[in-house]
């Protein structure tokens, strides 16, 4: 399995073998039912889907409890797929921690944390309009200058401005597998993951 899908519960930090302190992420990976096996003569391409947690069954439609009822499993809170191939898994199969080894590398994919509407400032990490010199007032953390006059005769698309930050897919890569919990489905990786605490996360191998 390429994958596996987690919940961040959050930062703290440890010694390494060789003695460095190491901020780490806690996440737990799975377990994961395989809801889903999509193959290349069915459906195109070779997949697996995941289905992490449980809902409760008057909270999905009657398509949706049929789905997972074939899968015989509870529906699930967080549903993903990853690309297989040359592996083979059947509906109902549970993947958890034990597929990852220490030492190995994976990629996290999160979802920011949304910061609402902000300026350049902390958008961009634009240095604002400089000090209090030559009359200036309220003007520190202003964009200044956003384009010519006569020529262009209008703002160029991409240009940073104020506007909504955070509440994006992002992917951090190269994170080390640090510690395997196997008993409690726990993963320790070194480094931040996007996202906030109890939010999703796929950790991609």
């Amino acid at each position: 399995m390429p994958g596996i899908i987690g919940k961040k519960i959050g930062m703290t930090s440890l010694f390494t073998a060789d003695g460095k302190y190491t901020p780490v992420t806690l996440i737990q990976a799975g377990p994961c039912v395989v809801t889903q096996v999509k193959t290349v003569e069915k459906d195109g391409y070779a997949a697996v889907q995941l289905g992490y947690g449980e809902k409760k069954l008057k909270r999905v439609t009657k398509a949706e409890a049929g789905h997972y009822q074939k899968a015989n499993t509870a529906p699930a809170k967080k549903v993903a797929e990853f690309d297989v191939e040359g592996v083979s898994y059947t509906l109902g199969d549970v993947v958890n921690a034990e597929l990852f080894i220490e030492g190995e590398f994976v990629d996290v994919v999160g979802t920011s944390k949304g910061k609402g509407f902000q300026g350049v400032v902390k958008r961009y990490n634009f240095a604002g309009v400089g000090g209090q010199t030559h009359g200036q007032h309220n003007r520190a953390r202003h964009p200044g200058s956003i384009g010519a006059a006569s020529w262009p005769s209008r703002v160029f698309k991409g240009m940073r401005m104020a506007g909504r930050m955070g509440g994006n897919r992002v992917k951090i890569q190269n994170l080390t597998v640090l510690r395997v919990i196997a008993d409690k489905n726990l993963i320790v990786v070194s480094g931040s993951v996007p996202g906030a605490k109890n939010s999703y996360v796929l950790i991609e191998k």
